[in-house]
């Protein structure tokens, strides 16, 4: 089957599975602040979460066959669409945890009760998700010129990223949301347990812990400026893009926790990133040649530029190799600096 006229029983079925997961997800951390995440918990669920995307992934490329497509090449071209956005989104997320670290460390809020809160940012991201992408979709197929502003914009971001400082650190405080909320709901400085409101001297008070949410919800909107237009340097189809998209921000809770355990595989992240960044760029301002060819045309410039589209297959050989490539680099460096 394709996917490109996908019935709406089947968005509604997906986002059901991606319910039920969430919800296994949140049953498998414990009851709310009562327990401490370990190390090896999230470092399993990590593996059972991208185990679960590549089952998908492996789903992709086993049923989509279009008879008319040339049968199981048709689900390979697909599965490999898939796996490009879901290694671009899963990149930039990692990036993103270091923020959301800084963040519970600004707030002063204990490790038990992280859990719960990256719970309600990552459910309220995939709605984000959901909305930007549906809605990339549609101006896009309407609006093709677009892409080379997407093209332009990451490879600006690209080029940010080798001069970001990681000394930088979050002022929640600035935030224009928070400012907004703060203003017609007062707000307790302190943290009280697990609560996400308290009611004191008669009064109502938002915790740290919903501010929080607030901070981290908001944020995900200037972390979806990057990923939304490097997946469509990928893909065009509204289902690869989105699934792609979830299945990466699925296992993002469990993949914090991990972090404290695997931290020396990502020194070096922000570069890779960033050359990913560069490069799906080049790859989607690459795509525009048509266009680009009717603009020298109707200007009367007789000079047509070549088709230089980057395949997909190479498109995620070169993702896939500068992830690897950056965890073996910084795994070498530490232990360059622990010996010296």
């Amino acid at each position: 089957m394709s996917f490109e006229d996908m019935p709406v029983w089947v968005w509604i079925g997906f986002y059901l599975l991606v319910l039920l997961m969430l919800f296994i997800d949140l049953k498998s951390f414990a009851r709310k602040g009562q327990h401490e995440v370990s190390v090896r918990e999230a470092l399993t669920m990590t593996a059972v979460w991208i185990a679960l995307s590549l089952l998908f992934c492996l789903a992709i490329y086993v049923f989509d066959a279009d008879p008319g497509q040339q049968g199981l090449f048709h689900g390979r071209h697909r599965a490999m669409e898939f796996l490009a956005g879901y290694l671009i989104e899963k990149s930039l997320s990692v990036d993103n945890l270091f923020v959301f670290l800084m963040l519970f460390s600004y707030f002063g809020i204990e490790r038990k009760y992280q859990h719960e809160v990256l719970f309600w940012g990552i459910l309220g991201a995939l709605i984000l998700r959901s909305v930007f992408i549906f809605a990339g979709v549609a101006v896009v197929s309407r609006f093709d010129w677009v892409l080379a502003l997407f093209g332009v914009m990451l490879l600006y971001t690209g080029v940010k990223m080798f001069c970001h400082d990681e000394t930088d650190k979050p002022h929640p405080e600035r935030n224009l949301f928070v400012r907004i909320f703060k203003r017609f709901f007062p707000a307790s400085p302190e943290m009280h347990g697990d609560k996400f409101f308290i009611r004191q001297d008669g009064r109502r008070l938002a915790t740290p812990l919903f501010i929080a949410i607030i901070v981290i919800e908001t944020t995900d909107i200037a972390f979806a400026v990057d990923s939304i237009p490097a997946i469509f340097s990928v893909s065009r189809d509204p289902f690869v893009l989105l699934t792609s998209n979830i299945f990466a921000i699925l296992g993002l809770r469990a993949l914090y926790f991990a972090l404290a355990a695997v931290y020396r595989l990502f020194s070096l992240l922000k570069y890779a990133i960033g050359l990913i960044l560069f490069f799906v760029g080049v790859k989607m301002l690459l795509g525009m040649w048509e266009r680009a060819n009717q603009i020298l045309g109707f200007a009367g410039v007789d000079f047509r530029l070549p088709d230089l589209e980057i395949s997909i297959g190479w498109s995620l050989l070169i993702i896939f190799s500068l992830l690897t490539g950056s965890m073996l680099l910084s795994v070498l460096l530490s232990r360059r600096h622990r010996s010296s």
